[in-house]
């Protein structure tokens, strides 16, 4: 009699709390409808009925706020990440983005939190991790790369409803030093667009420097991808890093990874039609761009010419000297070359395009005109570059009192005067 005075039965659907036979307080919530088309009802058990009560409250707190995850197994933070980066990104991303969710997923973030449970995961444990890559030598950018790559795959676990909220949106990342994003200056671009006159695919730097496009894009382009009448250039593929498979028949035989393997077999596509609306994107050539490509075309005709047989015609606006797209890789070493020719200090050829960005944005260009010629989807991007204004402006300006204000200096045929 006295149990059923503890244990009073509640509507359908209401919260209960009571004591068991076990002599613990149970509380019992509805949270909602599982797969299976059954009440969802979570179980707390506590030494107290004050103890029972808060736990119950706290879950219908939970409810409301819709942070409880689903019922069932919980994740760990190394096998959601395994199912998300294998499963789920490569669905909405492409490969190249896919490498570096790769990196960040296998080399920092299973290593480093795998073994904690998904709902247990605190902002404390995200910016320890933090902490440990940079007194391992990690760098800023390096932690931040981490930092987004984990915020999207938990963001994923949050909206299907196996964690309640996203941690990483409460960690503090490292900040990024502002020499770690330095755009080329002026002088610096001038050098360079004069070393590379002399070099082959000269108009592939001042692509770079003057309108900012990815390498991949860049390498992507088509001549059918460019109206030099209008002087208008269209941005519609991109070219993908290669990734291989083993060639040989037994890959422990071969003892090298798959990139190394002399039978290697390319596994994905030399290009990738660009997905986004902000990707896929029409750019205005200043005239001077224009009279380089002119320049560059009659140059690759020549090249078509002595050829001969050798050549394959595929139409690409910056082909190897036998008519083949350009690899990533043999034009980063073209723009390592090209630094040093121009004696211009070492850089990404990723710092060619923070060069035009910022540009636009002292020459007053509105941000989202920006956002446009520079492909980006969200305003937070041109915020990144704005600390570099100042800099690159300041550059600017002492150029042009050099050019104007040239104390001292008599004009030919002047005569200074007392």
């Amino acid at each position: 009699m006295e149990e059923n005075k503890k244990r009073t039965r509640q509507p359908n659907g209401r919260s209960s709390i009571y004591l068991g036979k076990d002599g613990k307080w149970h509380g019992r919530v509805t949270v909602g409808i599982r797969d299976d088309g059954k009440p969802d009802r979570r179980h707390v058990e506590r030494k107290t009925r004050a103890e029972a009560t808060k736990a119950v409250k706290e879950l219908e707190q939970q409810r409301e706020a819709k942070t409880l995850r689903k019922p069932g197994r919980g994740w760990t933070v190394a096998t959601w990440l395994t199912h998300w980066v294998e499963e789920v990104a490569p669905l909405g991303v492409n490969e190249n983005t896919m490498v570096g969710y790769g990196v960040a997923v296998r080399k920092h973030l299973i290593p480093g939190l795998g073994a904690h449970k998904l709902d247990k995961l605190r902002p404390e444990h995200i910016e320890s991790l933090y902490g440990r890559m940079m007194a391992a030598g990690s760098k800023p950018g390096t932690a931040h790369q981490v930092h987004r790559t984990f915020r999207t795959a938990l963001n994923e676990a949050v909206r299907r409803g196996h964690l309640g909220q996203n941690p990483v949106r409460l960690a503090k990342a490292p900040r990024v030093r502002e020499e770690e994003i330095e755009p080329f200056t002026v002088e610096e671009v001038q050098r360079l667009l004069r070393a590379a006159d002399d070099r082959r695919n000269a108009a592939r730097w001042a692509v770079a420097l003057a309108l900012g496009l990815r390498q991949g894009e860049a390498l992507g382009l088509k001549w059918t991808d460019v109206d030099l009448e209008r002087g208008v250039l269209m941005v519609r593929r991109s070219r993908r890093r290669p990734q291989y498979a083993h060639g040989c028949a037994d890959e422990k035989t071969c003892g090298r990874k798959a990139g190394y393997c002399p039978q290697r077999q390319r596994t994905n596509p030399e290009t990738a039609d660009t997905k986004s609306r902000a990707g896929r994107r029409a750019v205005g050539l200043p005239q001077q761009l224009v009279d380089l490509l002119r320049t560059h075309r009659k140059r690759q005709e020549a090249e078509r010419a002595a050829a001969g047989d050798r050549w394959t015609e595929e139409g690409w606006l910056f082909a190897t000297d036998t008519g083949r797209g350009t690899s990533p890789r043999t034009d980063y070493d073209d723009w390592k070359e090209l630094l040093q020719a121009a004696k211009v200090r070492d850089g990404r050829l990723h710092d060619a395009r923070h060069t035009a960005a910022t540009v636009l944005l002292i020459l007053g260009v509105s941000e989202r005109a920006v956002m446009g010629l520079m492909g980006w989807s969200t305003t937070a991007m041109a915020a990144r570059y704005q600390h570099m204004v100042d800099t690159v402006r300041t550059n600017v300006a002492e150029q042009v009192d050099g050019l104007i204000w040239r104390m001292g200096v008599p004009e030919d045929g002047d005569a200074e005067r007392p």
